[in-house]
């Protein structure tokens, strides 16, 4: 089969992998229909190459059409239209049982001292082959897989499988509450899909911050108040000024890793992805730091005794925190991997309905054929040609 693989630093490239097939009673293999590119697969392009090998398959946003199923799946079948959540969970372990599906101890890499593993996301979270691909094994497919139904495009369905759980935790983590006041750093599509949600759930003013002029305008068509913050010189002031000189009573880090404004960090971030692989990780897991920029104007823009929800992907050990203003502030923090089959039946609901309330219809800019993937990967990352979210179709 035809699948996006791993090259090296900034290079990924389509090519013949082998196909997949049954290897435990509990998997399942899919025709992938559709599959998106992350945000998060941006750091693999640039930053996390140590914790990848060459060849390796890419993609965690698939859904597709069940080919075969092993002995042990019984919820799906042959022909049944599914989309795949990013983390691999088993849906029994003490974790699972608790709805934290991102810590599941059957798939958790205990080697790596990290989580549940995650599909096309390096050796840190598994190694298991992604979705950009034509056919995707789906491992502990008893529980994970979410049937949807026939009758609307993929498009309305496939963010499930991330985007759309990921920014729901995030919103509900931010503590909203309605008639309460929300600000979002990044309009990147998790940024764009938590403004949303956060409406959704009846924030009274939602005001989020970005400087890359499509992204504005898609949030402005949602009735979201942005701010441009290569315009504005003070963006924590301007959201003091929006929010009765209070900052605001919920934020949302959407950004991430890869924030503007700490140049110090970016070189660090690109020097180690320079080094030899073990040395490399080494660094990394040991030293690494993060551009903390966004999570400083997270920290500075909410208010006394508010919440700071953090979905932005942050891979440091060493990174600097504002500890005294934190404590002094009172501030609540929640963050991590989005447990993505705990949100589901809530978000379900407003996919079947015609009228599209959180707007999943206005977030695809691009489509393109899995070919074209590695130009899609370049544009992605440049933010050019308007480039928000990017749908590959094998």
């Amino acid at each position: 089969m035809r699948a996006l693989t791993w090259q090296g630093t900034s290079k990924v490239s389509v090519e013949d992998v082998p196909d997949p097939k049954i290897e435990e009673p509990t998997d399942a293999v899919i025709k992938v229909t559709s599959t998106a590119i992350c945000g998060s697969d941006l750091h693999l392009y640039d930053v996390l190459g140590a914790y990848l090998d060459k060849g390796d398959v890419l993609g965690h946003e698939p859904m597709g059409i069940v080919e075969e199923v092993g002995p042990e799946v019984t919820h799906i079948r042959p022909g049944d239209r599914v989309v795949i959540p990013f983390n691999i969970s088993c849906g029994h372990c003490f974790y699972c049982r608790k709805g934290y599906y991102a810590q599941c101890e059957t798939t958790q890499n205990k080697d790596q001292q990290k989580g549940a593993s995650l599909f096309g996301y390096t050796k840190l979270y598994g190694q298991v082959p992604g979705g950009q691909a034509e056919y995707l094994r789906v491992p502990q497919a008893h529980f994970g897989p979410i049937r949807v139904p026939n009758g609307l495009p993929d498009e309305r369905f496939l963010f499930l499988s991330d985007v759309l759980t990921t920014s729901w935790q995030a919103a509900k983590w931010a503590d909203i509450e309605p008639g309460g006041t929300v600000f979002v750093t990044g309009l990147g599509p998790i940024g764009q899909m938590t403004a949303r949600i956060a409406r959704h759930l009846g924030a009274e003013k939602v005001i989020a911050v970005d400087n890359v002029p499509e992204r504005i305008a898609m949030a402005q068509r949602h009735g979201i108040e942005t701010l441009n913050f290569d315009e504005v010189d003070d963006v924590v002031g301007a959201v003091l000024d929006m929010t009765n000189g209070r900052g605001a009573d919920s934020v949302v880090e959407a950004v991430g890793m890869e924030a503007h404004g700490t140049p110090f960090q970016e070189f660090a971030q690109r020097a180690a992805g320079l080094l030899p692989d073990a040395v490399a990780r080494k660094a990394i897991d040991k030293a690494g730091i993060d551009r903390m920029a966004a999570l400083r104007t997270c920290f500075a823009a909410v208010r006394r005794a508010g919440t700071v929800s953090i979905i932005g992907v942050y891979g440091g050990q060493a990174d600097p925190m504002p500890m005294m203003d934190l404590f002094d502030k009172g501030i609540t923090m929640r963050m991590g991997q989005a447990h993505v089959k705990h949100w589901v039946d809530d978000i379900m609901p407003l996919l079947t309905d015609d009228a599209d309330p959180l707007g999943v219809d206005d977030l695809v800019t691009h489509r393109v054929p899995l070919e074209e993937a590695p130009q899609a990967y370049d544009m992605f990352k440049k933010k050019e040609d308007g480039c928000i979210k990017v749908v590959l179709k094998p």
